[in-house]
């Protein structure tokens, strides 16, 4: 297996025009159902914080918790969900922000992540930023502190790095 995520993208797919007309949808089903590139990626993002003592990862709704449940678990991690409005039974923190076609809300159980925490938030697509950006918002108004981002593919055109600015970032696939 390469050492680069790079050849993950044999195992993506582009839907046209989803979910809105003008938007190209990464469908990562075909990476999740490879074993080779499913584990590549749990690898590669568990891998990036080796060594730092990660009390919680937040998976970002819905295709962040696939790949953020089994890196919580090899680094001895607890799992945070953050969904979108309405979907958690307990108090909740919550946050709108802006996607690539347009807004969206998230939020976060008041108590999931506790001051001093080192958190790892895991999500699918880096585009815009908005949505880990807000992720990150939510975390640190509880009080705990992002360690890194880890994401599976990040489509540079949009930028979202620059939301990101002056935290850690980690993508396996690129699209210029």
């Amino acid at each position: 297996m390469p050492a680069d995520g790079a050849w993950l993208k044999d195992h993506i797919r582009d839907i046209p025009d989803f979910p809105t007309p003008g938007v190209v949808f990464k469908d990562l089903t075909p990476l999740f159902a490879d074993v080779d590139a499913f584990r590549f990626t749990v690898d590669a993002i568990a891998d990036h914080v080796a060594g730092r003592d990660i009390d919680k990862v937040v998976a970002i709704e819905a295709r962040g918790f696939i790949i953020a449940a089994p890196v919580a678990y090899r680094l001895g991690a607890g799992l945070v969900p953050v969904r979108k409005v309405g979907k958690l039974p307990w108090h909740t923190e919550s946050l709108e922000y802006q996607l690539e076609y347009g807004t969206a809300e998230l939020e976060i159980h008041r108590d999931a992540v506790a001051p001093g925490d080192e958190v790892l938030i895991v999500d699918d697509v880096l585009a815009t930023g908005g949505t880990a950006k807000a992720a990150v918002s939510l975390v640190e108004r509880l009080g705990a502190s992002v360690v890194s981002i880890g994401v599976i593919i990040e489509l540079e055109f949009l930028h979202g790095r620059e939301a990101l600015d002056g935290y850690d970032v980690l993508s396996l696939v690129s699209f210029a």
